[in-house]
C-alpha cells in the first residue's frame, strides 16, 4: 500500500502515504496529512506525494515556525560564516520586518504569495527598494538553506518580484565647491581629516582606523589594512578589509603630506598635554583622549559645521567626500581602472555603474579625441590636453 485515504467526515479525508522503514528502528514510518475538500482533492495529494517520492524531492512537512526556524539559522549557518556586524544587520532586518507578520506561520506552510504581500507592505510603509531588496536577500538565503536541509521541497521567496531599484542621484562637490570645503576645513579641528579622505577617497571607516604605522611620510603613502566598526552596544573594533582590493596602498598628494605630517606634530604636542588622560592608540585621527572618533559626533560637531561655513548644501553626508574624489578624478580624466584602484572597488565595472552620471563627458571628450585624430590631425595635441 503506497497510499490510502480515509474518511473523517462530511469533506474531511486523512491520507496516508507509505514512506518507507526507519533505518534506525525498522519501524514503518509513514505520512499523514487531513485535507478539507473532496475526495478528488484527496487522490490529488496522494498523487502529488508519490510523483515527489519518485522523484526524490519529497520532504515531510515540519511542525517547526518560521521563527523558530530563524532562531536556528542564525545561530548554525549564519553566526559561523559572516562578521558580527552582519549577523547583527541579518538579526535586526528579520526582527523589525519578517517575525512580525510572519513568523507565527509553519515554515513548511509560508507560501510565494505572503511574501510577496510581505513586500509590498514594507513598500507602502515607506522602505525603499533598496531595503526591501535586503529583507529578500536575507530571507531567501535563509529559506534556501531549509531546501539544503531537507526542510522545504522549494525555496518559497524564488518566486516573487522583486521593486524596482530606484537610482538616487549622486552628490558629489565640484571643483570649486571641493576647494571652498577645504578652505573653511581649515579652522576645524579636523580639517586634515576631511582633506585626507576628499583626496584619498577611503571610506570612513578606512581613514578612521589608520595607525601611523599605515602612514610612510617620506614616500607620501597611507596603506588601508583594516577597518573602524562600531558595535551595537556602542564599542568599537578593528575588523580585517572586506575584499582583497579594498586592502590598498594610496599615494597622497604633496600639500597633504605636508598637512598629515604637522598634524602628527600637533597630535603629539595634545598627547603630551594631556598626560595620562591620554590613552593614545597610534591612530592618526583620533579623540582628544586618543579613543577612535565617533563618526557621528564627527558629522555633528565638524563636518556640518564645515559644510555651513562652506556656504555648502546641508544634503551632503561624510561619505560623499568619497564620491567627490572619484567624480573629480574621473571628470578630470583620469583613468577610470586607477579611480578604481583608489576607491578599493572589487572591480572597475562596479566604479564606471557607481558614476555612471560622469560618462557622458568622458565620451563627450572622447569624440572631441577621435575628432582631432581621424579628421583634424593639427587639433590632437589640444585634445589630448582636454
Amino acid at each position: 500500500m503506497a497510499g490510502q485515504i480515509i474518511r473523517r467526515g462530511g469533506r474531511t479525508w486523512l491520507v496516508r502515504v507509505f514512506l518507507g522503514r526507519d533505518p534506525n528502528t525498522g519501524k514503518r514510518r509513514y505520512h499523514n496529512h487531513t485535507i478539507k475538500g473532496t475526495k478528488k482533492d484527496a487522490q490529488r495529494y496522494v498523487n502529488g506525494v508519490l510523483r515527489d517520492l519518485d522523484m526524490g524531492s519529497f520532504v515531510e512537512p515540519t511542525k517547526m515556525t518560521l521563527n523558530s526556524y530563524l532562531d536556528h539559522w542564525l545561530e548554525t549557518s549564519a553566526r559561523p560564516g559572516v562578521r558580527q556586524r552582519t549577523y547583527d544587520g541579518y538579526e535586526g532586518l528579520l526582527e523589525r520586518h519578517v517575525r512580525p507578520p510572519l513568523g507565527d506561520r509553519r515554515l513548511h506552510q509560508l507560501t510565494p504569495i505572503e511574501i510577496q504581500a510581505l513586500y509590498s507592505d514594507l513598500q507602502t510603509r515607506g522602505l525603499s527598494s533598496r531595503t526591501v531588496r535586503y529583507v529578500h536577500a536575507v530571507l531567501s538565503s535563509s529559506l534556501k538553506q531549509a531546501v539544503k536541509w531537507r526542510m522545504l521541497s522549494q525555496n518559497p521567496a524564488s518566486f516573487v518580484d522583486l521593486p524596482r531599484i530606484e537610482k538616487k542621484e549622486m552628490l558629489a562637490f565640484s571643483a570649486e565647491q571641493a576647494t571652498t570645503f577645504l578652505e573653511a576645513a581649515k579652522d576645524d579641528r579636523f580639517g586634515t581629516l576631511f582633506a585626507f579622505a576628499l583626496a584619498t577617497g577611503m571610506r570612513p571607516g578606512e581613514y578612521l582606523a589608520l595607525r601611523w604605522s599605515d602612514i610612510d611620510v617620506q614616500v607620501g603613502t597611507a596603506t588601508v589594512v583594516r577597518s573602524l566598526v562600531r558595535c551595537k552596544d556602542g564599542s568599537w573594533e578593528f575588523e580585517e578589509p572586506k575584499t582583497k582590493n579594498s586592502r590598498r596602498t594610496i599615494p597622497l598628494p604633496a600639500s597633504l603630506v605636508t598637512a598629515v605630517a604637522e598634524h602628527k606634530r600637533a597630535q603629539a604636542e595634545e598627547r603630551l598635554s594631556k598626560g595620562p588622560s591620554y590613552e593614545s592608540q597610534n591612530l592618526v585621527f583620533a579623540s582628544s583622549t586618543g579613543h577612535p572618533l565617533d563618526q557621528i559626533n564627527l558629522v555633528r560637531r565638524h563636518f556640518k559645521p564645515t559644510l555651513k561655513r562652506a556656504g555648502l548644501p546641508n544634503e551632503f553626508r561624510l561619505y560623499d567626500l568619497r564620491h567627490s574624489c572619484a567624480t573629480l578624478l574621473l571628470l578630470a580624466g583620469e583613468n577610470p581602472k586607477v579611480v578604481s584602484e583608489r576607491l578599493g572597488h572589487a572591480s572597475i565595472t562596479l566604479t564606471l555603474d557607481t558614476y555612471s552620471h560622469v560618462l557622458p563627458s568622458m565620451q563627450r571628450r572622447a569624440a572631441e579625441k577621435l575628432e582631432a585624430i581621424l579628421f583634424n590631425k593639427d587639433a590632437l595635441s589640444n585634445a589630448e590636453s582636454g
